[in-house]
């Protein structure tokens, strides 16, 4: 960090403490070379996670909207809304920890199939027919007959 007074590249910190709404550090330092003090603030850089569609048009990752999806795949099926908000917390750290800042709509969709797989294999229908658009039912069938055999 260079020192504001006299321009020299090392300081140490001093004190180093969370602001009020916890966003940001603010830390004490002392210049190296002239003694002086001054503080800095430091914070989080957030890239936003842009999701390519099918139509290769791009938005922002919304995950009220992922939610919104999952929750609509469970109505009437004995899924806690825990259940659903902690696989959207997961599926949303897995993204965040990529080093991809673009992810596609077809990987987003894959992940919650997967984890809807394990939690209800009704919900996980509902939510495969519409994510792959079955056009009919022998499409229907074939993915019933997949989730069967790997029981």
């Amino acid at each position: 960090m260079k020192c504001p007074f006299c321009g020299y590249e090392e300081s140490k910190v001093i004190d180093s403490r969370p602001t009020d709404e916890g966003e940001k550090i603010r830390r004490r330092r002392e210049c190296i070379s002239c003694g002086n003090r001054f503080t800095t603030y430091e914070k989080i850089e957030s890239v936003p996670i842009m999701i390519i569609k099918k139509d290769k048009s791009r938005e922002s990752f919304n995950r009220d909207k992922l939610l919104k999806g999952m929750v609509r795949a469970c109505e009437k099926r004995p899924v806690p809304i825990d259940t659903l908000e902690k696989i959207v917390d997961e599926i949303e750290s897995e993204i965040q920890n990529s080093l991809d800042r673009e992810i596609t709509s077809v990987k987003i969709g894959e992940l919650v199939m997967d984890k809807l797989k394990d939690v209800d294999e009704v919900a996980y229908v509902r939510f495969a027919s519409v994510y792959r658009q079955f056009k009919d039912i022998n499409t229907f069938m074939s993915e019933l007959k997949k989730l069967l055999t790997e029981d």
